[in-house]
């Protein structure tokens, strides 16, 4: 039996797509390998969001190769899109394909073992107009599953490759998420998490059809327990979303709004589609559904130009906001971005201290919200053991608003969903005491 080994870099989209291409090779007859382990097939699903992603992949290209230098190493994912002859340059890279054609990538496997003629697949991204159907029936994490439903992006921000790397926003059809999401109910899942590059921009490209009625749609799907949003942007929390979430008893209380700058002139530089005062606006309309609201964010610090009073605004923006954690990022020049060319590059010593300074309000937003929940009874679905307590029955999981808690369970509770009182509030985690099980339906299925 032929094996194949993975290795994934960057975003749960490239994690998604390679649960979908292992898939593609378990119906050829593969078998996995994990990690390090010698394979006759290494497929590399690159990143290039950052100059440093490039770099990574280069390097993990690089050990595939040295691990097994018989392998027919397969290189896909967003860096081979962008940059496919510098992928071709590398001694040993077999066969490269983008963002685009992964059903075909067992095919030109067979074709090279054949030829032994390296092979570049990468065809003009920015043609494609339709969704690649690449299914997962189940995901390793017994948990929560990923249902992606768009591709794309036609946002062209000023610091980011994504378009380039990923092509411009196709959707999934809604019969086809929604055949996968009953799979995904049939396979035992509770959680879906709806994932995608713009994923809230699903349904742009149709007549009549958008991301609110998707939601309605997926809201009638029995056995759907917690529907999540990967990450909404604030141009898109319409009045229909609005509406669909206030009647809405699946749709969690946690949403992950991209802010990237509190301060309106570096917004309008980094061209994103919304001022404070909208974000502001629309979440203060979530905020009226959900008194108990998580809201989560990407931040990026020292944009080119980034002044200290700019800087400042960003940070009484966030404080106002009040995020129940913030994921932060030095702005890092990504080549071929208008933002890459612009002068006023802000140094990196500058960069680091605003970081610090934006983690450390993060982790005291953090601890305030979570402060809100002590002594409450929440529903937690318990993912995995503790691995800082082995053995001694605790196990960690998530609540709908996105708190990492840790409560004493069982490996029969995996899965379901399990009431728990908050004893201590904390971040990143809070601990909790056992209340009862909701439901005790069999997961073996999954």
């Amino acid at each position: 039996m032929p094996s194949v080994a993975f290795h994934t870099l960057g975003c749960k989209v490239n994690h998604y797509e390679t649960e979908a291409i292992w898939q593609l090779f378990k119906e050829a007859g593969y078998a996995q390998r994990e990690g390090e382990d010698e394979a006759d097939v290494y497929v590399i699903n690159t990143c290039t969001v950052t100059n440093t992603g490039d770099k990574k992949s280069r390097q993990v290209i690089r050990r595939a190769i040295r691990n097994n230098p018989e392998a027919v190493i397969c290189v896909t994912g967003c860096y081979a899109q962008t940059s496919s002859a510098e992928i071709m340059d590398i001694p040993g890279v077999d066969i490269v394909v983008g963002t685009q054609d992964r059903k075909k990538m067992i095919g030109y496997i067979d074709e090279f073992r054949k030829t032994r003629e390296p092979m570049n697949a990468v065809g003009n991204i920015m043609k494609t107009r339709t969704y690649e159907e690449l299914g997962v029936p189940a995901f390793r994490d017994r948990t929560r599953a990923s249902l992606k439903i768009q591709e794309g992006c036609n946002n062209f921000c000023t610091f980011c490759i994504i378009p380039w790397a990923k092509g411009l926003l196709r959707s999934r059809e809604p019969e086809q998420v929604l055949s996968q999401a009953k799979q995904l109910v049939e396979a035992g899942y509770k959680e879906i998490v709806l994932t995608g590059i713009h994923t809230a921009g699903y349904g742009e490209d149709f007549k009549d059809y958008n991301f609110a009625a998707l939601l309605r749609e997926l809201e009638q799907v029995d056995g759907i327990e917690r529907l999540r949003i990967s990450s909404i942007e604030a141009s898109q929390i319409t009045d229909e979303v609005v509406e669909v979430v206030k009647k809405s008893d699946k749709i969690v209380n946690h949403f992950h709004i991209p802010l990237q700058a509190g301060s309106d002139t570096v917004l309008k530089r980094m061209r994103r589609k919304y001022t404070t005062e909208f974000y502001r606006e629309r979440v203060a309309r979530l905020k009226r559904i959900f008194p108990d609201l998580a809201i989560t964010t990407d931040v990026i610090v020292g944009f080119p130009g980034e002044t200290e009073e700019e800087f400042q605004e960003t940070y009484a923006f966030i404080q106002e906001i009040g995020y129940s954690e913030l994921h932060v990022f030095p702005y890092s020049k990504r080549t071929g971005t208008p933002a890459a060319r612009h002068q006023n590059q802000v140094d990196d010593e500058t960069k680091n201290e605003r970081v610090h300074k934006l983690i450390a309000l993060s982790e005291q937003m953090a601890k305030e919200y979570a402060s809100r929940f002590e002594d409450e009874v929440v529903e937690v679905i318990p993912e995995e053991e503790d691995k800082e307590q082995p053995g001694k029955g605790i196990y960690v999981g998530y609540t709908t608003n996105y708190l990492k808690v840790k409560v004493q369970a069982t490996e029969e509770m995996v899965g379901q969903i399990v009431k728990a009182k908050i004893t201590k509030a904390g971040y990143p985690h809070n601990e909790a005491e056992f209340v009862r099980v909701m439901d005790v339906k069999a997961t073996a299925s999954i």
